[in-house]
């Protein structure tokens, strides 16, 4: 399916960027202000994690790289996108998905009256390689999500929110991505699902070389799979760090993983917010 290379090797080079997102702003029906200065990078081969609560703005950024804010009033006006070495702005979505970058929405959006395995195939459109190679991917897809197989022929609107989170993100996967940005797996499912659906986020990354960009407000769970992460609110990065970094900082254990005690505060009213007003500029 996608070239066999070894994810860990290229990533912990950290000379190899697959993304980069260089000081954007984005706004809504040309007067409201969502996104702020956002700035990140991604590692070829890493998994990158967007961390915020509600409204921080994760879901915009990764759409703002898909290039899907135009179909709600949206649009990047000032900074950067920049996906393989070339400014990607002004590309289509379907441009983006043929040159390797492909997004999974929030709430999956699966094609609720077409079968898993039709979900599956029309991840494919995009595809000129014939009908065998796609076959052989359906079959890695199939490796991947062994539920999906015992499923194959039901519809997707009558199987479960786990069931559907894998269709769509084997759906990306037929295109024979580069990179997935994913938008909150974990949402509406539960806890042994959730788990299960990072561990096979996992596998993909380590074994078909998949870069991820999840946005995610799980922190706990998605610090336990991130290599790197970025804590946005209200449209800011206000923090990034590695994954094992953030899960020790004290903040972060206050504000995001539930760990400290006392009234929760915003970044703002803390330090280590202060140090970082280069976002804010």
């Amino acid at each position: 399916m996608i070239a066999e290379t070894t994810a860990g090797s290229v990533a912990e080079t950290g000379q190899d960027q697959i993304l980069a997102v260089s000081n954007i702003e984005v706004v809504y029906d040309h007067v409201i202000l969502v996104l702020k200065g956002v700035s990140l990078t991604v590692q070829r081969g890493g998994i990158v994690a967007i961390l915020g609560a509600n409204g921080a703005g994760k879901t915009t950024t990764l759409k703002a790289i898909s290039n899907l804010l135009h179909a709600e009033r949206g649009e990047v006006t000032k900074g950067a996108i920049v996906f393989e070495g070339e400014q990607v702005d002004h590309l289509s979505p379907n441009d983006l998905v043929r040159r390797g970058c492909i997004q999974v929405m929030e709430g999956r959006h699966c094609f609720g009256h077409l079968s898993i395995e039709e979900n599956l195939m029309t991840g494919a459109f995009t595809r000129r390689d014939g009908k065998a190679a796609i076959r052989a991917d359906l079959e890695k897809i199939y490796n991947y999500f062994p539920r999906l197989k015992q499923r194959r022929g039901s519809m997707a609107g009558y199987t479960s929110g786990g069931e559907q989170q894998m269709c769509a993100i084997g759906r990306a996967l037929m295109s024979r991505p580069k990179m997935i940005l994913l938008d909150e797996p974990s949402m509406g499912l539960a806890p042994q699902i959730v788990e299960q659906i990072f561990e096979i986020v996992k596998d993909i990354n380590a074994k078909e070389g998949v870069s991820f960009l999840l946005a995610e407000q799980n922190t706990n769970m998605a610090l336990r799979y991130a290599t790197y992460g970025y804590i946005m609110e209200t449209g800011r990065v206000v923090m990034d760090g590695t994954a094992q970094s953030l899960r020790e900082n004290e903040d972060v254990k206050e504000f995001y993983l539930g760990v400290a005690e006392g009234n929760k505060k915003s970044f703002r009213d803390v330090k280590s917010y202060k140090r970082r007003k280069r976002w804010l500029a």
